[in-house]
Order: structure tokens, then sequence, then C-alpha cells
């Protein structure tokens, strides 16, 4: 086994990256281990619908970062509490979706802790059945990865805020996350332990001695692919948002002007087609309103600046510019 040491890094675009390019280019041909700790942010999985996910108000108040990764599986959050594994490995016939083999060490790890883990369900690492550790992997070739999260002691009450999206009624073609009970790993700690100190604990079941760790060489020109992949690639529109599968987005609201209800068809992240009903009764026909937000990508920004000048008043009667965007975007 070698490691992967990333510096330090808590750019979750960096780190994504980080783990592409040890995975495509650097996979020195046997196991290799990264940890990393995210900045707050929600990573989408691959085959995930972006704004199915996600909470927008609250992803934006919070500053939380929303990056898509390249393996399958939901939504989770990530923070400064939250240690991150990824396991990369020599893929074998049979070996993909067998969760087992690479959570078995961080699970001794956890109970020689004094943590009851187990595996529970098809890639989760439970505790008195409620959820520490969810898992993914990624197949490339002749390589793989397995990663997760462990919960050591993340703000669940934002994880709950900013993956809980607003009510309304979303026709998906993308991979729905499934909500699960989650704890923290520190509410089973017989003493608490900082995340650094519980990464090296892991460390020591999976190495013996961390005082001398066998490290996977990365050079300057290493770190300029990295972030080369995590500008081109993870911090795109294109990428996070654009790539979510298309899906149908209903919303209905009752104004005093009358009942609003939209239809909104999204294809990768832009408003292919948006109509208006309801029984509101505005002084302009809402065609050119609709034909202006055909195209634009489906976020706040995007859709304000589509909107410009209108006085939405003149479409829908007592109605704020506010009002119109709350229901659009959820």
């Amino acid at each position: 086994m070698i490691f992967v040491d990333n510096g330090g890094i808590t750019d979750p675009h960096l780190n994504l990256a980080l783990e592409e390019h040890v995975l495509r280019q650097r996979f020195p041909g046997e196991e290799c281990l990264l940890f990393y700790v995210n900045d707050p942010s929600i990573i989408i999985g691959r085959n995930q619908n972006t704004i199915e996910e996600i909470e927008p108000d609250a992803v934006r108040a919070r500053n939380v970062q929303v990056v898509r990764r390249i393996s399958g599986g939901g939504a989770v959050y990530h923070d400064h509490g939250n240690l991150n594994f990824s396991f990369l490995a020599p893929y074998a016939m049979g070996r993909f979706n067998r969760y087992e083999e690479f959570t078995r060490p961080v699970i001794a790890a956890l109970r020689r802790m004094g943590v009851p883990a187990e595996l529970g369900g098809r890639n989760d690492i439970v505790v008195e059945g409620r959820k520490i550790s969810g898992n993914a992997q990624f197949v490339s070739g002749d390589r793989m990865f397995s990663h997760g999260t462990l919960l050591l002691d993340s703000d669940l009450t934002v994880l709950s805020r900013v993956l809980t999206p607003k009510p309304g009624k979303v026709e998906s073609k993308g991979h729905k996350s499934v909500r699960s009970r989650v704890a923290n790993i520190a509410e089973f700690l017989p003493a608490p332990l900082d995340i650094t100190e519980f990464r090296g604990r892991i460390l020591d079941e999976i190495f013996g001695d961390r005082s001398s760790l066998p490290l996977l060489p990365l050079d300057e020109g290493d770190w300029e692919a990295v972030r080369a992949l995590a500008d081109g690639k993870y911090r795109s529109w294109d990428w996070n948002v654009g790539r979510s599968p298309a899906c149908n987005v209903q919303r209905v609201r009752r104004f005093p002007a009358g009942e609003i209800d939209v239809r909104i068809d999204v294809q990768e992240g832009r408003v292919a087609g948006l109509r208006f009903f309801g029984d509101y009764i505005g002084l302009r026909e809402v065609d050119r309103l609709e034909e202006r937000l055909r195209g634009v990508r489906y976020d706040r920004e995007s859709l304000t600046e589509a909107l410009g000048p209108l006085d939405l008043s003149d479409y829908f009667g007592s109605v704020t510019r506010d009002d119109i965007l709350a229901l659009i975007l959820g």
C-alpha cells in the first residue's frame, strides 16, 4: 500500500482532481490510499441531477460549493468534520461493487477506537443502524477506486438543510439520493478525537507505522495537471450542473394575484422549455416572457439577468421578481 499525500488541501475541486489524476495518470500498479478533508461542499454523484439534490438558497447562504464527482451513487455533504478516504487499486472482474474489501480496514480501525461499526446495506458503514459513511466506486480500464466519507463531527444541521430541496414536483432521469438516518462517529467514541488524530488512527491500522509511510511521489508537473483538471472540469458549470440528466419541473404557488403554475423542461442544466399556467390576470401575454427564458441556465443569477428590466407585474399582477424566481427555482 502506497500513501498519496494531498498536502492538506481542502479545496474539493482540487481533491477530486487529484484523485482522478492519480488514477488515470500516476497509478503505480499497486494499491494506494488517499485521504482528504474538504471545505463545506455538496459532492454530487456522476449520474445525478444537481437541481434535484440541493436546496439552492441554503447552499448560497452558507457558501457551500457544489461539485460533481466521477463515481456514481448519491449526493453527500462534506465539511471539516468529515474525513474522506479513497483506495485506488487494480481492477479485476467481480471487484466492482464489492465494498467489504475496501471498507474492512476502516471498520477495523473504528472498532479499535471503540465504535461498533459494520457494513450495512449495499455501500454504507453504519453504527446502530445509523449511517456514518457512504461509499462509491469508479473503474477506468484496469484500475479503480473505492472512496467514502467518514462523518467524524460534521455539522448535521447544515447537512440536512443543503441536501433537502424545497417541495416541488421534479421528474428526472437522474439517480435520486436515498436519504438515510445519519450520525457522527464522535457520538460513539469513548473519548474525543480531532480529525488529524482520527486520520492517524486509521493510518496506524492500515500501515502499522505511520512514521515512515511509503509515499507516491508527486512533482510540480503533477500538481500543474491537477490544477488544470480542477479548473477545466471540476470548477466548470458544464460539469457540475450542465451534465445533469434532463428533468421536468412543476411548481405551483398561490399569490394575491392568483395561482401561478410553472412547468419547466430542463436539459443539460438549461431551460429548454417553460410554460406558465394559472388563474392570475396580467396585462401582457406571457409568451414573450417564456421565450426570453428559453436557453438560459437554470440558476438564480442567469435567470435574473435574463429577466432584465421587465416589470413582471405586467404579466402576473401584484407579484415581484423575487416571487417569480422563487417559484421557478423552488
